[in-house]
């Protein structure tokens, strides 16, 4: 693996190393993009381990020489970055907390690229190696080029959507909002947070129009976040859509390069969640559209000239319909490829015909090319050889001849672009990623990765645990030997709920619970019901149920690894953060009798308080099912507690709002229950500060090991 970076910092504990490389992550290569010739590939990286801001950078697909393209530090003169409030919580919103170039965009021939820096917008050509500015008005979001090059679209921060030439003349506004409240060209709050739509508006392939999202957000309540740490600082402002509670007020235009504009019209009180767009040449413009209880959404096309919606396809499902990256989607000939539920796995189709079979459970598609799809998937349920943790990288011909698998390994992602294809993922035999750039399949370089070694090795061991065969890691202490150490006490450290998955195969993902491990004791991760990867079934086995449902599983994988490894059942805490952090409070609350301590990161207590789209996939609307919501609530089981529980919230956190400590902890204190609070000021759900983070695991052990009287 290509690593020019020293192994770490002089005296760097591990603790301390993860928190300030942000888990590794700094001076790692990403965010590849691969021209249609093939001939270069473009992807973001800092200068090393030690340094955040992200450069532009090209690799010569034919020499394997990299160099830079765009450098913040040049480009502000040696400045620091400015970034704007919305900047920062679309950053937020995608858990970003690297700095200079965090995105860029590409026209269709890969000659122009997009980026904004310190709300300002700059256009590389990949090329000529030329950087210029453009002037726009405002401080600039997700700019995007005109597929042909010759326009740049830019939302600003004012809510307007913008329009420059690529050579910065004929700057313009194309659509401004009429009154606060209003955007044109940006993805709402549920977009960007449980739909993993972050884009607003979209190009056509002709370059001559576009289609632009406008979002009202004055239907939804209004939440005020301060900072009790600094009083006289106003409250932050938060739209907060809350389940059962309206959202924002979605609709879609087509916007020609003069400004006119033509409403998109659908049944938008029955479908009222734009949740995918898709727009090419191989057909009339897509919109998948969804009901708000997600169990009905219909696949329409548009009429470019009058907005006119027609129906494509209407699919239903009596639990939920999942959201898929990559499609729906047509391929240059025409086909329209989707991804669908099917007992035990999830299939490619290709205008309703399946190209993928029982074998492989389909995730994501990544590229589609004129005789090919290039997907992830993960083996079907019931493949015998079903193994925890790592997925397939598979190429699917059209014709339906049957997938060809590329690679199988832990956290794989692909771009393609012609014949190159940029191939990145992690192994348990070496840190961080490899990233290999392949022509017609055979590697012709590898992208340096100037990330930091990491000052331990990690050392799981999987299995698939009691009859349910759940995937889970297991981690002993390094140099652990059982009949010297004897039984050691338990840390299960899961994710454990919908959208995470923490069972894989690679090295740094286990680093955390590694360390924890050598700290003494034995750690647990495991995947049950809920989360993704394994089938549809699996993942919707939690409806209106997510409580009983994943805590059952932690339990029943716990018992049955104790049958094989060293697991002192008298001693078991549990720590999580987010669903993990609702979990870890759970367990204490409601199986004491199994779990003796608790962690609790940032935790929802009350899911009357969470977000409309992902709450009610799972449980309903507080107004249909107030039974669920009570039955999910800690808040109700706080005088239940009789093992010692530590909660952490941020009290910056605009995702899970610190409101859910405060209440669980007045609770437990109008109920006597002795416990421990630790606020976090000016810290949001990320928590990316460095001193934050690295301190965050020496407390979180100190107070397992006290607890659980280690």
């Amino acid at each position: 693996m290509t690593n020019d970076a020293p192994s770490s910092a002089a005296g760097d504990s591990f603790p301390r190393q993860h928190a300030r490389t942000q888990r590794y992550t700094v001076g790692q290569p990403r965010s590849y993009a691969v021209p249609p010739d093939g001939s270069a590939v473009l992807f973001l990286r800092s200068r090393g381990g030690a340094e955040r801001a992200n450069l532009l950078w090209r690799l010569d697909t034919g020499t394997g020489a990299e160099t830079v393209l765009a450098d913040p530090a040049a480009l502000l003169d040696g400045g620091t970055e400015d970034l704007s409030a919305a900047e920062r919580a679309r950053r937020e919103r995608s858990r970003e907390s690297s700095a200079g170039i965090v995105g860029y965009a590409l026209d269709a021939a890969g000659a122009l690229a997009v980026f904004p820096l310190s709300g300002r917008l700059f256009a590389a050509g990949p090329g000529t190696g030329q950087v210029r500015e453009l002037p726009v008005s405002g401080s600039v979001l997700d700019p995007r080029p005109a597929p042909d090059g010759r326009w740049v679209a830019a939302p600003t921060t004012d809510g307007a959507l913008r329009l420059v030439a690529a050579d910065g003349s004929g700057q313009r506004v194309l659509a401004e909002p009429e009154r606060p409240g209003v955007s044109w060209g940006q993805a709402e709050f549920i977009a960007q947070e449980e739909m993993d739509r972050d884009r607003g508006y979209w190009w056509s392939p002709q370059s001559d129009r576009l289609l632009v999202a406008r979002v009202d957000d004055a239907p939804v309540q209004r939440w005020w976040i301060a900072d009790p740490a600094n009083p006289a600082a106003d409250p932050v402002e938060v739209a907060y859509p809350a389940t059962g509670t309206p959202n924002a007020e979605v609709t879609l235009w087509l916007v020609d390069l003069a400004g006119g504009r033509t409403e998109v019209v659908w049944d938008r009180q029955a479908y009222p969640y734009l949740a995918r767009v898709h727009w090419s040449g191989g057909g009339p413009a897509l919109l998948l559209v969804q009901a708000r209880d997600q169990r009905s959404q219909l696949l329409l096309t548009v009429d470019p000239e009058t907005g006119a919606t027609s129906t494509l396809r209407t699919e239903q499902d009596p639990v939920w319909l999942e959201l898929f990256p990559g499609v729906p989607a047509w391929t240059p000939g025409g086909a329209l490829l989707q991804i669908s539920d099917e007992p035990g796995h999830r299939a490619l189709l290709a205008d309703d015909r399946a190209l993928t079979g029982a074998e492989w459970h389909l995730r994501a598609v990544l590229a589609v090319g004129r005789t090919e799809a290039l997907v992830l998937a993960s083996a079907g349920e019931a493949a015998e050889d079903w193994t925890p943790g790592l997925v397939s990288l598979l190429e699917v011909p059209l014709d339906g001849s049957g997938p060809r698998m590329l690679r199988t390994g832990a956290a794989l992602d692909a771009v393609r672009g012609g014949d190159t294809t940029v191939l990145s993922q992690s192994s348990l035999d070496y840190p961080g990623r490899r990233a290999e750039v392949l022509r017609a399949g055979e590697q012709v370089a590898v992208v340096a990765n100037h990330a930091e070694r990491p000052v331990l090795t990690a050392r799981p061991v999987f299995r698939l645990a009691g009859r349910r065969r759940i995937p889970a890691a297991v981690l002993l202490p390094t140099g652990y030997d059982r009949a010297r150490d004897g039984l050691l006490p338990v840390l299960m450290d899961p994710y454990g709920g919908p959208h995470g998955q923490m069972v894989v195969q690679a090295h740094n993902a286990n680093l955390a619970s590694q360390w924890v491990a050598d700290q003494g004791f034995a750690v647990v991760v495991a995947d049950g019901r809920g989360t993704p990867g394994r089938s549809p079934g699996w993942e919707k086995a939690v409806a209106f149920d997510l409580a009983e449902v994943t805590l059952a599983d932690q339990v029943e994988a716990l018992q049955a690894l104790a049958e094989e490894f060293p697991l002192d059942l008298g001693k078991v805490a549990i720590r999580g953060w987010s669903y993990g952090g609702y979990l870890a409070a759970l367990a204490v609350l409601r199986r004491p009798d199994v779990f003796h301590a608790a962690v609790a990161g940032a935790p929802v207590t009350d899911f009357a308080l969470y977000d409309t789209h992902y709450t009610e996939r799972y449980l309903g609307t507080p107004q249909e099912r107030p039974e669920v919501y009570r039955a999910h609530s800690l808040i109700e089981d706080a005088a239940k507690l009789e093992r010692p529980l530590m909660i952490i919230h941020g009290l910056a956190d605009d995702n899970v709002v610190a409101a859910h400590t405060l209440r669980l902890s007045s609770a437990l204190l109008a109920a006597g229950r002795p416990h421990t609070v630790l606020p976090l000021s000016g810290v949001t759900h990320m928590t990316p500060q460095e001193q934050v983070a690295e301190n965050l695991q020496l407390l979180q052990v100190a107070f397992l090991k006290q607890a659980l009287g280690m």
